[in-house]
């Protein structure tokens, strides 16, 4: 049985699988064909943390694969409160065929997996968003190919994003440049963890020149609102924006998991410009996720 919690829990080889799969189930979906290979099939989805993209995803995902789905809330759930963790865990999984968690501490994820009879999927932790990277690496691969060998660049803070960025590197082969501003930087031990070529910046126009790819995340992600206006100085100088965007390779694209906020990490002109994918980035969700649930619980 697999889980899916980091990149590293699946090999380059089920990557490259997996994003091939995707691109074929995407091409299926747009053709109108009727494929259910996971009918009978449920997924419960557990939302510690609120979600746009990620629900709409997996819930259809499953809907267009013929099963089903349960949402739970932290309202609908007593996980690690009035019921240890364990026996959640225990109890859920005996009753689904995956469980899908979106929550804050990753220690809570590796916990319930341990504990759970089926696979578990990771999507979001506050260390790590590897369902996203899938979309992301299917994104690239549609508009460029294979992103071996390519540059890409993080811009902005060494977060959940930025983490699965530096197990993407190793997973996909590619280089990686991180720009954050100082005392922002990705957790150095994820960074020791990988072999890849990575290189740590504080000013992003050098981290930029030559880029294949930008990509960035809002400067302040879910839980650190107070922290809003500390991190809006912070971060004035590492804006994705055309001055950016101009010392990256011609063809470049740009990148951004959304929700965005235009005027602080990415000016409106890069987000809604030529060079931007965000809309397919955002609807590749559903197809590499269907590609997951069926490669993790399909028959």
């Amino acid at each position: 049985m697999n889980h899916f919690l980091t990149l590293k829990d699946l090999s380059p080889a089920e990557l490259k699988q997996l994003i091939q799969r995707a691109a074929e189930l995407k091409l299926m979906q747009h053709r109108g064909e009727l494929y259910q290979p996971l009918k009978g099939k449920v997924l419960a989805m557990i939302f510690e943390k609120s979600s746009t993209r990620t629900r709409v995803s997996f819930e259809s995902a499953m809907v267009q694969f013929g099963g089903g789905s349960i949402f739970l809330s932290p309202d609908d759930t007593q996980l690690g409160r009035g019921e240890p963790l364990e026996d959640s865990a225990r109890v859920i999984s005996s009753m689904v065929d995956a469980v899908m968690i979106r929550t804050f501490e990753h220690s809570k994820i590796e916990t319930f997996a341990q504990h759970s009879s089926v696979p578990v999927i990771n999507a979001l932790t506050d260390d790590f968003h590897p369902c996203q990277l899938l979309a992301d690496m299917q994104t690239y691969r549609e508009h460029r190919g294979d992103i071996a060998g390519k540059k890409v660049v993080w811009i902005g803070d060494g977060n959940n994003m930025c983490h699965s960025y530096i197990n993407a590197a190793q997973q996909f082969d590619f280089e990686l440049h991180i720009a954050t501003p100082a005392g922002y930087e990705p957790d150095q031990r994820i960074v020791d963890s990988v072999k890849a070529d990575i290189k740590l910046f504080n000013d992003p126009k050098a981290a930029a020149e030559g880029a294949d790819l930008i990509v960035t995340d809002v400067w302040a992600s879910m839980g650190q609102e107070e922290e809003q206006r500390k991190r809006e100085q912070a971060f004035a100088a590492f804006q994705v924006n055309q001055s950016v965007m101009s010392v990256a390779a011609d063809d470049a694209l740009f990148m951004h998991c959304l929700p965005a906020h235009r005027g602080e990490e990415v000016s409106a002109e890069v987000i809604d410009g030529p060079q931007s994918v965000v809309w397919d980035e955002a609807e590749n969700r559903l197809h590499a996720q269907k590609a997951l649930l069926e490669f993790l619980i399909g028959e």
